[in-house]
C-alpha cells in the first residue's frame, strides 16, 4: 500500500515537472515571436522572421501538449500529435516560398547583433528543455510528451542554424546566408510532418 501510494505520488510529481518544463517552453516562445519579429522586421531578415514563425509553431506544440498531459486515452494523443503536423505542413510551405523569393531577389538583410545573441541564448534554453522534457516523458510513457521533446531538440538546432546564417552574414559578407538558413527550418518541418503522420498511420 505504502510502494503504491509513493509511485502514484512520484508520477504526480514528475507530471508537474513535465507540465512546468511545456509552461516555460510555451513563455519562451511567446517573448520569441515579439523579440524576433521585431528583429526581423528591424534587420530585414527572413531566417528571423522564419525563426518567428517556429516559435509559433512551438507554441501551438506545447499548447497540444499541456491539453494533453491534462488526459489519458490514444484518440487524444493521435489529435495532438496531427495538430502538430499540420502546423509543420504550413510552416514549411510558406518559408520555402519566402526564402526562394529572397534568394531569387538577393534580398540583403542587415546585421542583428541582438538577432545573433537572441539566438545563441535560445540554442541553449532548448536544448535544456528537450532534455528534461524527454527524461519526464520516458519516465511517464507518455508519447507526446516524448515527441515534443525531439522538436524542442531540433527548435534548439535550428537556433544554432539561424546563428550561423545571421554570423556569415554580419562577419563574412554572405547575405544568401540569411535565406539559405531558412531552409533549415523548411526541411525540419516537413521531415517531422512526416515522421508524424507516419506513426499515426502504424498505430492505426
Amino acid at each position: 500500500m505504502h510502494d503504491s501510494g509513493s509511485q502514484s505520488f512520484d508520477a504526480k510529481r514528475r507530471l508537474r515537472w513535465g507540465t512546468t518544463l511545456e509552461v516555460i517552453t510555451l513563455g519562451w516562445n511567446v517573448a520569441g515571436v515579439v523579440v524576433l519579429g521585431i528583429l526581423a522586421v528591424q534587420a530585414h531578415s527572413i531566417a528571423l522572421f522564419g525563426f518567428g514563425l517556429d516559435s509559433l509553431v512551438e507554441i501551438g506544440a506545447s499548447a497540444v501538449v499541456l491539453w494533453e498531459l491534462q488526459g489519458v486515452g490514444v484518440e487524444r494523443e493521435r489529435r495532438a500529435l496531427m495538430l502538430i503536423a499540420i502546423s509543420f505542413v504550413l510552416i514549411s510551405g510558406y518559408l520555402a516560398v519566402q526564402s526562394t523569393l529572397s534568394l531569387a531577389s538577393r534580398s540583403h538583410a542587415h546585421h542583428s547583433p541582438l538577432g545573433i545573441a537572441w539566438t545563441a541564448t535560445t540554442a541553449m534554453a532548448m536544448f535544456i528543455l528537450a532534455w528534461q522534457k524527454g527524461r519526464v516523458g520516458r519516465e511517464l510513457q507518455r508519447e507526446v510528451l516524448i515527441k515534443e521533446s525531439r522538436v524542442t531538440f531540433i527548435d534548439g538546432l535550428l537556433a544554432v542554424a539561424i546563428l550561423l546564417g545571421l554570423s556569415l552574414n554580419a562577419f563574412a559578407g554572405w547575405w544568401w546566408a540569411d535565406p539559405a538558413a531558412t531552409f533549415v527550418i523548411v526541411g525540419y518541418g516537413v521531415r517531422e510532418a512526416l515522421e508524424v503522420s507516419h506513426g499515426l498511420r502504424s498505430a492505426g
